[in-house]
């Protein structure tokens, strides 16, 4: 068995995981099946990612309009995921335990420039995006103290409430949910749920834990949303 070692460690299973099942052959060791089912999930999660805001891109893009997506909540959401990313490089977390909050955060730029953008506003778009991507390479670069990255990490919680409660104040006053997908809006909840039990099986870390709850939760509401208000009632708004 050794030489499936380097294959399965540190990737899937630590060290003495791997001597309890493939040496001992302690098969139902739970903490290990624990520490295994995490990674799976976690991979899989982050595997998901690079697509789990397509749905909403084309929808915006199909429709040629961000109507009833709110603009502030978007930026804040990018605000909440670049914390992650910076958070996840500088506590040295397995990527399988942040992974995802990357490629979100290259959607959800996509997602701002596509709504400034089908608003007649692509040159705001461009320096949005632009400005982002400087302030992202500064977060992860060593010139960033620890300090001011965990602090960003404890007001994503704040931030992700508030990013979602604008989004579902902005559904409840317009009567539906305009160009916001169904089908992202669940990955995201259910990818929520499970990254809750990821964080803390793979880091222990309590706030990035709490993060994903508050997530999961808001987002459940905003999906509740989706069933109940249904989507925009006029997908081609026209142009004043």
């Amino acid at each position: 068995m050794e030489p499936l070692r380097p294959w399965l460690v540190p990737f899937l299973l630590p060290e003495h995981c791997f001597d309890q099942f493939f040496l001992r052959l302690q098969l139902l060791d739970v903490p290990c099946l624990k520490i295994l089912l995490s990674k799976i999930l976690g991979y899989g999660i982050v595997a998901g990612s690079v697509l789990v805001k397509v749905p909403q891109l084309l929808k915006v893009w199909g429709s040629r309009s961000g109507g009833g997506l709110s603009l502030p909540s978007v930026l804040l959401e990018l605000l909440a995921l670049g914390g992650s990313v910076g958070y996840g490089c500088a506590r040295s977390f397995p990527f399988s335990a942040w992974g995802e909050a990357l490629f979100l955060l290259l959607q959800t730029l996509t997602l701002l420039f596509l709504i400034l953008h089908f608003g007649g506003r692509t040159g705001r778009g461009l320096l949005l995006v632009a400005g982002f991507g400087a302030f992202l390479g500064l977060l992860v670069s060593p010139l960033t103290p620890l300090s001011f990255i965990t602090a960003l990490q404890a007001l994503n919680l704040p931030i992700i409430i508030l990013s979602r409660l604008l989004q579902i104040v902005t559904n409840a006053r317009q009567g539906h949910t305009g160009q916001l997908s169904g089908v992202s809006t669940g990955l995201l909840f259910g990818g929520a749920l499970a990254r809750i039990f990821t964080s803390l099986t793979e880091t222990g870390d309590l706030l990035l834990a709490s993060t994903f709850a508050a997530s999961a939760t808001c987002n459940g509401v905003l999906l509740a949303q989706v069933l109940l208000l249904g989507g925009s009632r006029d997908p081609h708004p026209k142009k004043e």
